[in-house]
């Protein structure tokens, strides 16, 4: 039943943030869908409800509350970036706005873009946390909150992988822009305007 609830939360999610893109540009009425923006967080308060009335008739802690918590918490770091993704393509395509940045980053640029990235993955990561300890606390019994505690350490080592492959990796070996897409040199360094060897000799 939890699992369908997260699946549904999913769907709501989508459901919402197309339907207030969909008010706030086709049918201008900005106000109106700001306000369907902001009950996208609604879905989340569902959910977290619905995971501790389920927890709070004394059963054993399974997989999806797990599940659920984590979904929670990276739904929380990453929410908002996915709207305003969103946001961007829509008002782009229907509205005449900005194009969406689609520039590949290398170098510095990709180690900073990756080091970000990962920073609010660990938000994601303590809010999920945090919640799955709540939620032994809640129970009271860690064998039957056993599940919550294996889901701290999944997350655990995914944010410890996530670290070792990207950020630390684009940090020690940094990525280089392709040849074509590097900036040009130096005018004095060109080769057409260097000055020919018998520049001053007499003719």
């Amino acid at each position: 039943m939890l699992f369908g609830l997260i699946v549904a939360c999913e769907v709501a999610f989508w459901v919402l943030l197309g339907a207030g893109l969909a008010v706030r540009y086709l049918l201008r009425r900005r106000r109106l869908g700001g306000l369907l923006l902001l009950a996208v967080p609604l879905v989340d308060l569902v959910l977290l409800v619905a995971s501790v009335a389920d927890l709070r008739n004394g059963g054993r802690a399974e997989f999806t509350h797990g599940l659920a918590a984590a979904y929670l918490g990276f739904t929380i770091a990453f929410g908002h970036d996915m709207v305003r993704w969103a946001d961007v393509r829509f008002a782009h395509r229907y509205a005449g706005g900005p194009p969406p940045d689609r520039r590949k980053r290398y170098g510095r640029e990709r180690a900073r873009y990756e080091w970000r990235a990962w920073g609010k993955g660990m938000i994601g990561w303590a809010v999920a946390c945090g919640l799955l300890l709540a939620g032994v606390v809640f129970i009271g019994d860690l064998e039957r909150a056993a599940a919550l505690l294996e889901w701290a350490g999944r997350l655990t080592f995914a944010m410890v992988v996530w670290l070792v492959f990207w950020p630390l990796a684009c940090t020690v070996f940094p990525t280089r822009a392709p040849l074509d897409t590097r900036r040009p040199r130096d005018a004095r360094e060109s080769h057409h305007d260097r000055v020919p060897h018998n520049a001053g000799e007499q003719s």
